[in-house]
């Protein structure tokens, strides 16, 4: 019988075998040149030998511990399974570390869609990079994919929603990347973990989406609109830029304030994308794919006045084929003018757009047309301007963005809506 005493008369390179009443076939406890003592079990699978290790002697492990864990693994063989193969895939299992680069390796082979079937902007897969090496990883990088837990899944939640995982991290030399914690970024790392476990489901490494079923943590927002004194202070600002500051980046502000438009769309548009006759642009590329968008008179207007540089309609300072990376700079500058406060973002100008949209009575699809959601570029497709319901709703939201700013209403023509037979 294996006893605490026998253990430690156990000479090196030898395997004391558990004999006598109450002994377990095939228990063992092994020395191997040093001094430390395992427990090992020896049984057979499908007529071939396998040895186990139960674990090291010590803490928690004793003669009468590992000899009941020996009974119960020999239990499972007895049903077919294989204890030391299964050790062995376990210590193979992928982390989520590796998983999420796994998932990356997918992104970049276009294994890894949308749920709309298209391949991730460059911009969100830059995004979703940030978010996995400064929260996924941090806190759950070392855990074997299979192993996570829905307790996992919701420490996690709470540590980013918390502010455990904020920092401020060196990017390059001079850059700073300041990682925030809060609610709202903690649905948002959420989301993505769900769809990286949907991967690993579909790549067979778990059977389960732990994520799945998580509660979000309500993130407290608001809905935010520049308010009447805001725009008013945006427009003055707006015609207040000093002449060094880049004309073409002022106007972009002024144009996605006129538009609602996404700042990247605005970014990337091309004069071969826009068509002033008909006050229509023709997006080939947008976060929801291709896109027709109506052109009030007002924002005909600030691409008018735009010298035609090269193809990109807004182009950097230096390089008229190259986008313009400083606008976010610009857009500071303006924003400090103005006095605004810093959650006054071009990304609040295009909610504001809708909110004016909506103050004005316009369908929701109407609104989704303006914006170019989703939802509205099923008919989109099909048609090559924009009709004239569309274009004269443009022409009520952009001219109430300039009223509100200071700037003088627009002139252009009428656009007659077509009569109906009665």
């Amino acid at each position: 019988m294996i006893t605490l005493r026998a253990v430690a008369t156990i000479p090196p390179d030898a395997v004391l075998w558990d004999s006598g009443k109450g002994a377990v076939a095939g228990f063992g406890a092994r020395r191997q040149k040093g001094e430390a003592i395992a427990y090992v079990l020896k049984y057979r699978v499908d007529g071939r030998q396998r040895w186990a290790t139960i674990g090291r002697h010590g803490s928690p492990w004793t003669p009468d511990l590992a000899r009941a864990e020996a009974r119960r693994l020999l239990g499972e063989v007895a049903r077919g399974a294989d204890p030391a193969a299964q050790k062995r895939e376990a210590r193979k299992a992928a982390t989520v570390a590796e998983l999420c680069d796994d998932y990356f390796a997918g992104v970049s082979a276009g294994r890894v869609l949308t749920r709309r079937g298209m391949a991730k902007k460059p911009s969100t897969v830059a995004i979703d990079r940030g978010r996995i090496e400064r929260h996924i990883k941090p806190v759950l990088g070392r855990l074997k994919v299979a192993a996570v837990t829905r307790r996992d899944i919701e420490r996690f939640r709470d540590a980013i929603a918390d502010g455990e995982t904020a920092a401020a991290i060196k990017t390059g030399k001079h850059g700073l990347a300041r990682v925030t914690g809060g609610a709202g970024n903690a649905t948002r790392v959420l989301g993505l973990l769900g769809g990286i476990f949907q991967y690993a489901r579909r790549r067979g490494l778990r059977a389960d989406n732990p994520v799945h079923g998580i509660e979000r943590r309500p993130d407290g927002r608001r809905e935010r609109r520049v308010s009447n004194a805001e725009y008013a202070a945006l427009g003055e600002a707006l015609r207040a830029m000093p002449a060094t500051t880049w004309p073409l980046a002022v106007a972009a502000a002024r144009f996605l304030a006129l538009t609602g438009w996404r700042r990247g769309e605005m970014l990337a548009l091309k004069w071969s994308e826009v068509d002033l006759a008909t006050r229509t642009a023709r997006l080939a590329d947008t976060k929801t794919g291709a896109s027709m968008r109506p052109l009030s008179r007002a924002a005909c207007d600030v691409l008018r006045n735009l010298p035609r540089l090269g193809d990109l309609t807004f182009p950097a300072s230096k390089g008229a084929d190259q986008p313009m990376r400083g606008f976010h700079k610009v857009w500071l500058k303006i924003a400090a003018k103005a006095a605004l406060p810093a959650d006054v973002t071009p990304h609040i100008l295009r909610h504001s757009f809708a909110s004016i949209a909506a103050d004005l009575e316009f369908s929701e699809l109407t609104i989704a047309s303006l914006l170019g959601h989703r939802k509205a570029s099923v008919t989109s497709r099909y048609t090559h301007h924009a009709d004239a319901v569309l274009l004269k709703a443009a022409d009520a939201v952009s001219d109430r963005v300039s009223e509100l700013m200071g700037d003088m209403k627009p002139e252009g023509a009428i656009v007659p809506f077509k009569q109906s037979p009665m």
